[in-house]
């Protein structure tokens, strides 16, 4: 590759490099040696590259620390997943709602740097050309970015790739329309060519597990339109209902099997989640983990967790927002099991894509079935998924809640039990009660990813997680509600300060981490 390309994807890390570098993609992509753009295509070499940093980013894999800043110290420890033993930057910092903008930036640059740049660069080689390739990247697009919108709000969208000197944010709303059409777009160009018995050209470019294999895609685009459906059911319930059951009528449907679980299957890379924990020991079972599982006896902790080196056969979880005065108080508490021991990262599971459409049948929409039914299944391919025995035995416990947390090396960080709902389905119990365990069963079977975990926290309330005991937001921040979305970031200010001017006007509130979402409106859930 030329000099000037190995510094134009270098400068390309930020947003705004990003997107000034969109203009001259045929000049970046010349080959040195003589091939010619003819040959290139021939084998869709030039637009297959642009996949794999898609692919590695939505999560980013290596190296760790990056994933740390941009979802381990975030999402996984808000969701009330993890906690950490570590205090870092002198024990005030994102767990105890002071915000490190110096990490928080990670989320947003990987997004743009390596998704959406990659995203536009498929679009301009193969929208119109070789659309089966722009639909694809359309549907990692959506996954990666949605991500994005639910940990800020507004942000830079339908104006990528502009090199107007003000970048304007679309608001949450303007954003999240824009993907159910991009979803649109990519669930009929791929289903058309399935019908058609086209061979899929996409077999060696994809990380995901699916083998190129078209019918999954949809299946997956049409779970995730599913997902974004429930996310606004508060703000927008007719347009919720009508999208939702758009994913369920759709001729190839949502996943229905373990063999449908949507996920980055790396040919080089760990999860980085077993270095942070094991290596580093930086990352820690929460105490909501020991309360609530714990509470369950669920067969499920020892795939999620080790047991405590400290104490012997027993799960110890760290709780959140603490006064932590050395590593040692609490780094030989239970770490992170054998789910993260492999090359894969799972960001859907079928048992998720179960407890939707469970809250959907909840609501009154037309998901194909009763609410307990899918209730039931949700818990049974969790169980499954993870090679966890007792399915039917937990599904039928009316007895087991959650249990109080208990610290044994400092007991000021002691807290009462407080998701107090059993596992089996009750016919005659309200619509919140059922929510709640539908949620919390959701909780689980998300486990290890943090981030959607999170935001079914910040729109349901649930599970109910133990607050922080030490709040050092200066009172942005409701110690009870916890952080709700994450400040705009400080290169974005630095260098696109009119864009984010714009991004605040649609936001509605401060530029903190205590201002609700779009979608994240006060009130009950039904």
């Amino acid at each position: 590759m030329k000099l000037n390309t190995i510094k134009k994807a270098a400068i390309c890390a930020t947003l705004l490099a990003a997107v000034s570098c969109t203009d001259n993609f045929e000049e970046i992509n010349t080959n040195p040696n003589g091939i010619t753009q003819q040959l290139l295509e021939q084998d869709f070499n030039h637009i297959k590259g642009s996949f794999s940093p898609m692919f590695n980013n939505i999560l980013v894999l290596t190296p760790e620390w990056k994933y740390q800043v941009q979802q381990g110290l975030q999402g996984d420890i808000w969701s009330g997943y993890m906690a950490t033993p570590t205090g870092f930057a002198g024990g005030s910092n994102n767990t105890t709602y002071d915000l490190v903008d110096g990490w928080n930036g990670f989320s947003w640059g990987a997004a743009y740097s390596d998704v959406m740049y990659n995203a536009y660069s498929v679009e301009q080689k193969a929208k119109g050309k070789y659309d089966q390739f722009y639909a694809l990247s359309l549907i990692l697009k959506v996954e990666g970015m949605h991500r994005v919108t639910d940990t800020y709000g507004p942000i830079v969208y339908l104006k990528f790739g502009t090199t107007d000197p003000v970048i304007e944010y679309d608001s949450q709303e303007e954003v999240y329309n824009l993907m159910f059409k991009e979803l649109d777009f990519a669930v009929s160009d791929l289903t058309t060519r399935v019908d058609a018995n086209e061979v899929s050209t996409f077999v060696t470019t994809d990380l995901s597990g699916y083998k190129g294999d078209y019918k999954k895609w949809v299946v997956f685009a049409n779970s995730l339109r599913l997902r974004l459906a429930m996310r606004i059911v508060k703000v927008n319930p007719t347009l919720a209902k009508t999208e939702a059951e758009k994913a369920i009528s759709q001729k190839f449907g949502v996943m229905t099997t373990n063999d449908d679980v949507f996920k980055i299957v790396s040919p080089i890379y760990n999860n980085p989640i077993a270095t942070i924990s094991n290596a580093w020991g930086d990352i820690r079972m929460s105490a909501d983990m020991e309360s609530i599982m714990g509470g369950y006896a669920d067969p499920r902790l020892a795939v999620f967790f080790k047991t405590a080196a400290q104490f012997p056969g027993q799960y110890k979880g760290v709780r959140t927002g603490i006064e932590i005065a050395a590593k040692a108080d609490h780094v030989d508490f239970s770490g992170i099991g054998p789910i993260v021991n492999s090359k894969e990262m799972i960001l859907m599971t079928t048992a998720e894509v179960c407890f939707l459409r469970a809250e959907g049948a909840l609501r009154g929409w037309s998901m194909g079935g009763d609410a307990q039914g899918f209730y039931e299944s949700g818990i049974s391919n969790s169980f499954s998924q993870l090679g966890a025995s007792g399915a039917s035995a937990y599904i039928a416990d009316n007895v087991k809640t959650a249990k109080a947390y208990v610290d044994p090396n400092f007991p000021v960080n002691n807290g009462a039990a407080l998701n107090n709902v059993t596992v089996a389905w009750n016919a005659a119990g309200t619509n919140e009660v059922k929510l709640q365990k539908i949620i919390t069963q959701k909780w689980i079977a998300g486990f290890p990813e943090g981030q959607e975990a999170w935001s079914d926290y910040r729109r349901t309330g649930y599970p109910k997680l133990l607050p922080v005991l030490k709040n050092t937001s200066g009172g942005k921040i409701d110690t009870n509600l916890g952080v709700r979305r994450l400040n705009f970031v400080q290169a974005e200010k630095d260098g696109n300060a009119g864009g984010v001017a714009t991004g605040v006007a649609k936001l509605g509130g401060l530029d903190n981490g205590g201002t609700r979402l779009w979608w994240d409106k006060v009130g009950g859930n039904f």
